[in-house]
């Protein structure tokens, strides 16, 4: 069975992932740590995990129990990694879909942005969410579920 694991602090669509689970049939887990606690949407098929608060608790977490015929909702780019070398899929929230071919090469640019605000150089942050983000997303979403389901 297929399960969506949602890297919940600062997502920004898990009311589209609700939605797409929902009309497809699969369970969702939505993980958080303690410091940022979220609702429950009160769906059957939505089971929330509260971790304790950390650096990479909740990462690590959901890498523990990722499977290949999973994904993972994700724009933290070493837990689309570690989710991709479990044999499952990640997305991120501007609908980016991570793969092998594209998680070094991201893996890497986010190195070099670490190093430069360790010197003190501003790199900014993501854009703001667009609604052709959101689009992006629930279309790639709809076709790596289905993609999944066929998988296990």
């Amino acid at each position: 069975m297929t399960t969506i694991y949602i890297d919940a602090d600062a997502c920004p669509v898990r009311e589209e992932v609700f939605r797409v689970a929902g009309r497809l049939g699969v369970d969702v887990v939505v993980v958080s740590n303690g410091s940022r606690p979220i609702r429950p949407p009160g769906l059957a098929f939505v089971r929330m995990v509260t971790v304790a608060e950390g650096a990479d608790v909740a990462d690590d977490w959901i890498a523990a129990r990722i499977g290949a015929a999973d994904m993972c909702v994700t724009s933290d780019i070493p837990l689309a990694s570690r989710c991709l070398a479990a044999g499952a899929r990640a997305l991120a929230a501007n609908g980016r879909i991570w793969t092998p071919d594209n998680i070094g090469s991201a893996l890497a640019g986010r190195a070099v942005s670490s190093h430069m605000r360790e010197l003190g150089l501003q790199t900014g942050g993501p854009p703001p969410l667009t609604r052709a983000d959101r689009s992006k997303f629930l279309s790639a979403l709809d076709t790596m579920v289905q993609a999944a389901k066929r998988a296990a």
